[in-house]
């Protein structure tokens, strides 16, 4: 193992480990300490991970094969790290005077390592046990407001919904390693590939056991029920995290199982992940224009998203995957963006309502602007990023012969403009109650520029980040 994979893996379960271990620090002391070192334990393995993922040369394996190091894991790795760094930043301010600040920072790094393990991962059992590290510390973060009746119901059904999901993943792993003798990724393709019919029916019902338990964590329809809840009582700063990184990491396990151990029975799923497509970009976009909360709003837009991402794998060909991973890591800045201006407007005009939205552009409009553009990024305007990612999913199912598809995802896409439009109308059009101007915190602030600006820059200049996924998916 050399340096910078060290740096990338030690640092987070380390600090996190000492966290608890500050509660004999003084008060003021561990208040100020463990929110730094959670921070720097993560740059240190963010940097690490760039680093690693721009010198790759070729794979390397960990824990006798289990884990690999390679570019798909080592872009999934950077996207979970620069979110949970995001998150920390934001968490400083919107987390400050809360209960158990030890428990929160400490839990954050070890869901966040787990995310980058599940990434890692080409061994359905380590897969499994990733799987659990990542999710386990979210069901608390989740119900980290002891006193908030919203926020324990979110936990509690984000825990039933999971350990369902757990549970029908462990099923199909057993099912694989029935019919293979393996539980490593690569060696269940290849035996498949040389494998008896009789096999078929075993594996056919692991694809259907995959798709439902893996779909519930990527908030695919009709595994999506839990996001409204769980994104409306979490603390805004952790729906973030569940909305850009923990289902980033059920994406990268999904391409895992499907595209190496489940190749050979792409004629099975692929139509499948077309129909999954259609109804969560649907469905998400429908439900999104009736919501009065704005979490809500994002959270079945959230679910619209991982429709458009599915695209890619219903045309899982070197565009369609490329294109599939070029949007989820729009998405993770997009939705990042939006759910951390949200988290502003919380800490400071305490709502979540649309109707507290009206005239947000006098009254904080660092914040309005942020999120106008994240809105418009997602709703997929040119020349913002998640622009680009879609015309690249939408080239993809047309080359793929799945134009039904491409036309619905462009009519979903021009319907979001309606309850995103709708948003920015209130901010900048509806004239407030009280027009007094509010003061934005400035590490929120810079965080939300920088969110603006990588969605502004990939935007003008997609070129290097689609390059890299087109060789990603090319290698995968």
């Amino acid at each position: 193992m050399d340096l910078l994979t060290l740096l990338l893996l030690a640092p987070l379960p380390v600090f996190g480990m000492l966290a608890p271990a500050a509660d004999q620090l003084s008060h003021r002391v561990r208040r100020n300490l463990v929110p730094y070192w959670t921070l720097a334990a993560l740059v240190i393995s963010f940097v690490s991970s760039v680093g690693l993922l721009i010198q790759w040369e070729r794979p390397a394996t960990l824990l006798y094969g289990a884990l690999s190091i390679d570019p798909l894991s080592l872009l999934f790795a950077a996207i979970f790290l620069f979110i949970s760094v995001l998150v920390n930043l934001t968490s400083l301010s919107y987390m400050k005077g809360t209960e158990n600040p030890l428990a929160y920072y400490g839990l954050l790094l070890f869901s966040t390592f787990g995310m980058i393990l599940v990434g890692l991962s080409v061994d359905l059992v380590v897969l499994f046990v990733s799987w659990e590290l990542m999710n386990v510390p979210t069901y608390v973060l989740t119900g980290i407001l002891k006193k908030d009746p919203a926020s324990n119901e979110a936990a509690l059904k984000f825990f039933l919904v999971s350990a369902l999901s757990s549970g029908l993943l462990i099923y199909a792993i057993s099912l694989l390693f029935g019919a293979t003798g393996s539980t490593n990724i690569a060696v269940i393709g290849e035996r498949l590939s040389t494998g008896h019919l009789l096999l078929e029916p075993m594996t056919i019902l692991a694809v259907a056991l995959f798709i439902a338990g893996f779909g519930m964590k990527v908030a695919a329809v009709p595994f999506h029920m839990w996001i409204p809840d769980a994104y409306e009582g979490a603390p805004t700063t952790i729906a973030a995290l569940l909305a850009a990184g923990t289902k980033s990491g059920g994406f990268v396990a999904l391409m895992r199982v499907f595209l190496v151990s489940l190749a050979l029975f792409k004629a099975e799923w692929a139509p499948v992940f077309a129909v999954v497509a259609l109804l969560s970009m649907t469905l998400g976009n429908v439900a999104a224009l009736v919501q009065r909360s704005f979490t809500r709003l994002l959270a079945y837009s959230s679910i619209a998203q991982s429709g458009y991402v599915m695209i890619g794998l219903a045309a899982p060909t070197t565009l369609g995957i490329s294109g599939a991973l070029f949007h989820i890591l729009n998405h993770s800045i997009m939705k990042s963006a939006a759910f951390f201006a949200a988290a502003m407007i919380i800490m400071k005009l305490s709502t979540t309502a649309l109707e507290g939205y009206a005239g947000l552009g006098k009254k904080m409009p660092y914040t309005a602007f942020a999120l106008t553009v994240s809105l418009l990024a997602l709703a997929g305007v040119p020349p913002l990023n998640g622009f680009f990612s879609k015309l690249v999913l939408f080239t993809a199912a047309i080359d793929s012969h799945l134009f039904w598809l491409a036309v619905a995802g462009v009519l979903n896409s021009a319907f979001s403009l309606a309850y995103y439009g709708w948003v920015i109308k209130r901010m900048y059009l509806d004239d407030p109650k009280d027009a007094t101007r509010v003061t934005e915190p400035r590490l929120f602030v810079g965080v939300l520029a920088l969110c603006v600006a990588i969605i502004i820059l990939i935007g003008v200049y997609p070129e290097p980040v689609l390059s890299l996924t087109t060789r990603i998916a090319s290698w995968l």
